[in-house]
Parts: C-alpha cells; sequence; structure tokens
C-alpha cells in the first residue's frame, strides 16, 4: 500500500507532449454521437482494500493525504494554463502507477463533482477492471481496433463517482492500436465531457506505448518506487517523456511514515487521553 507520495520535481516550463509516435496510416474521421454523461450507465462496485484505493478507504490516512496535495498542485498549474488529460506511468513495471491512478481519479472526482474520467491505457496488462470488480464489456481496444464508439464502453462507477474507460478486450496488436490515428479521434471526442481525464499508461520500458499516449495528455506524473527503481531508468524515463511533459515526479513506497502519521493523529484527536498522548510522544 502507498505510504507516501512525494513531489520531487516540477518545471514551470510550459509543457509540450513528445513527437515521437508511428501512423498505421490514415483513418476516416468517425462522426461521434452527441453525449449526456448522466446517460453512462452506473455499475455498482465493492471497495475492496486490496484495490489499495486509500482516498476512498482511508481517508484520513497519509497516503489519501498526499492525494489532496497532489489534487492541490493540479489545480494550481491548471489554472496556470491548459491541464485536463494527465497521463501517470512508471519507469518500470510494479512500481506502482495503476494504484495512484485510482487515488488521483477519486480525488479529482470529489465526490463526483467534477467529471473525472480513468482511460486504461495499458493494453498489453490492464489491471484496473480487476481491481475494481467491473464487468467484462468493451473498452478501449475495443474502440481502437473495431470502432466501438468510446462512450458505449464507459460506464459510471459507484460509490467512487468517476467514470472509466477499460482497456477492453485482449488484442494481437496493442502497441500497434495506440500508434493508430484512431486514438486521437477518441480523445477528441471525450475531452469536452471531462474536467480532468487520467491516463494510466504502460510504463515508459521497455515499450513505447506510454509515448503514444503522452501525444494526448497536457503533462505527465513518474511513479517511482522508493528503493526499488534504479536511479538511471528515472533519468531514461523523463528524457523519453521529455522534462518539460514530466510535471512531477512521485515517489511511492516510503517506509517509515505510517507510524509517525499515526501518532500525530492519535495525538490531535479531540478527547485523547493523557496516556494516548504520552504513547505518542514516545
Amino acid at each position: 500500500m502507498i505510504q507516501s507520495l512525494k513531489l520531487a520535481h516540477q518545471p514551470q516550463e510550459p509543457v509540450s507532449a513528445p513527437s515521437t509516435a508511428r501512423s498505421m496510416g490514415p483513418v476516416p474521421e468517425q462522426v461521434e454521437p452527441t453525449i449526456d454523461l448522466e446517460d453512462v450507465p452506473v455499475e455498482e462496485i465493492q471497495i475492496d482494500p486490496l484495490s489499495r484505493i486509500v482516498f476512498h478507504t482511508d481517508p484520513r490516512g497519509l497516503a489519501a493525504d498526499r492525494f489532496r496535495f497532489l489534487r492541490m498542485r493540479i489545480r494550481e498549474r491548471s489554472n496556470a494554463g491548459k491541464l485536463q488529460t494527465i497521463l501517470i506511468t512508471s519507469a518500470q513495471p510494479q512500481d506502482g502507477k495503476s494504484t495512484v491512478s485510482l487515488n488521483l481519479a477519486t480525488a479529482l472526482a470529489e465526490r463526483g463533482q467534477n467529471p473525472v474520467l480513468l482511460l486504461e491505457g495499458d493494453l498489453y496488462h490492464p489491471t484496473l477492471a480487476e481491481r475494481l470488480g467491473v464487468k467484462d464489456g468493451p473498452g478501449l481496444a475495443d474502440c481502437l481496433a473495431s470502432g466501438v464508439q468510446p462512450f458505449s464502453a464507459i460506464r459510471r462507477l459507484a460509490p467512487l463517482e468517476w467514470y472509466l474507460l477499460p482497456a477492453g478486450s485482449k488484442m494481437p496488436n496493442p502497441s500497434e492500436l495506440l500508434h493508430s490515428d484512431r486514438l486521437a479521434q477518441i480523445m477528441r471526442a471525450l475531452t469536452p465531457h471531462f474536467k480532468w481525464i487520467v491516463i494510466d499508461s504502460p510504463p515508459v520500458a521497455p515499450i513505447a506505448d506510454a509515448l503514444a499516449l503522452a501525444r494526448y495528455a497536457d503533462a505527465s506524473f513518474l511513479v517511482v518506487r522508493a528503493g526499488v527503481t534504479p536511479g538511471h531508468a528515472v533519468e531514461a524515463a523523463v528524457e523519453s517523456l521529455g522534462p518539460k511533459h514530466v510535471m512531477g515526479v512521485i515517489l511511492n513506497g516510503v517506509e517509515g511514515l505510517r507510524r509517525l502519521y499515526s501518532k500525530y493523529n492519535k495525538y490531535y484527536v479531540p478527547g485523547a487521553t493523557d496516556k494516548q498522548r504520552n504513547k505518542a510522544e514516545q
């Protein structure tokens, strides 16, 4: 479980997406139907602690507080310029980028006050639908490969109160799909309907899918695991994305802070006994 998040790098230059991409050739422009988000079907899900959506399951914990801080910084950047679509990626697998994506979407949605879409862009190793326990159905891969309309694949999740476009069906050529022009059409159709779009991207290495998705993001966050992710991998990932595009580095898995924070909470809980306070100060 995430114990700490740290915004470790925050350049002030305007973000600009990387230009590296391949194309599968021209795709006829498709006209998306007019959509009202109120018409998107609601799917009730059970939030298990194993889902690690700490912003929902442990809203008073340190990790939830770090996501509030991250939300605040995103708002500040948004007020200073265009920031609507955010890419969450990592330098390597197992650094926790999907956990960050789930919690950031929950934080930005603010219990349904803001329309937020979480787009599952990791078509090789999707995990969000399984972690959330959502029903099987079409998703991003089907929209890219078969022309499925994206809004027919989106579902609104309760009680999280944000929208999910899952990865969908397993395809033999996910990288080709993400490098196709159809992805641009889908993003153009989605963008006007949401205040925030969070893209759960594959890791930057070893494949280039994250760079294909980064073309459609206003900024990216790089998730690294404390004591695990090599420094050279972080540097290579920032260089691949472009330093101006990387809004911050999120440090995941910092040990030793949970105990300190629980002591802080115990000490400041109204009505705490002297014994509790003395124990907290030890």
